[in-house]
């Protein structure tokens, strides 16, 4: 436990001196980090976060989101919206990810995050590839969720609201797909669902056709717009 809590002390300094360096050899005043969560879910929007953090901050318990658990994600997440200078969140959801396509889909969340943040950035970092069309300076940085303050904070506020959208639809919208546990991802739990239950509006029937090609029609797409589908199989 000892060792464990030394590493993230280590890990959330390094982020920010990873961000301090980049500051000030822009200068860049302004550093925003954006990531978005929920790519490979088969139900529920993409849910994207942009953050600006002041300079020379430490928030300790930060790391990447993937790395920490959900009470540590909630943890830095109330320090994050209280220590930015400004954050936002953007959601795309399943039609749109069904209409024009992940990527597209991935693109339009993080350009919508960045466009919300109530002051401009001097520069964008976003995770792994550069943002289409962004509507400020960009630079990628590859695993930036690791390396990155300003990544990091906006992958871990991506992910605990895009969790806890994802329990709200499981508990009070939809029951009885886990998703309140499983956030939408193919879990062994949400996959019998759909044989019994059905689809619903919040699936995307993009990755349902890649998984069941055979189950899933243009007809059947039509009636689901209307509620749930009954699959069979």
């Amino acid at each position: 436990m000892r060792a464990k809590k030394l590493h993230r002390a280590k890990q959330a300094i390094m982020l920010m001196e990873y961000d301090t360096a980049l500051r000030a050899a822009g200068p860049y005043s302004l550093l925003a980090g954006v990531d978005e969560v929920g790519r490979g879910s088969m139900a529920g929007p993409l849910v994207a976060a942009a953050v600006i953090m002041p300079d020379r901050i430490c928030l300790h318990g930060l790391d990447d989101s993937k790395a920490l658990s959900n009470t540590e994600r909630q943890c830095v997440v109330r320090k994050i919206t209280q220590t930015a200078l400004c954050w936002s969140v953007a959601f795309v959801p399943a039609t749109y990810i069904d209409q024009y396509g992940l990527t597209a889909a991935n693109m339009s969340a993080m350009r919508q995050a960045v466009a919300s943040l109530r002051l401009q950035p001097n520069l964008v970092l976003s995770d792994g590839y550069l943002i289409r069309n962004c509507p400020f300076a960009n630079s990628a940085l590859v695993k930036g969720d690791s390396i990155s303050q300003v990544i990091a904070a906006a992958s871990c506020l991506a992910k605990v609201v895009r969790d806890q959208w994802m329990q709200h639809l499981g508990e009070h919208e939809y029951p009885g797909y886990g998703w309140e546990r499983n956030a939408g991802y193919a879990t062994v739990e949400h996959r019998y669902a759909l044989r019994t239950m059905g689809i619903t509006p919040e699936h995307r029937r993009l990755f349902l056709r890649k998984l069941f090609s055979d189950q899933i029609t243009s007809k059947d797409d039509a009636e689901c717009s209307q509620g749930r589908l009954s699959l069979f199989w």
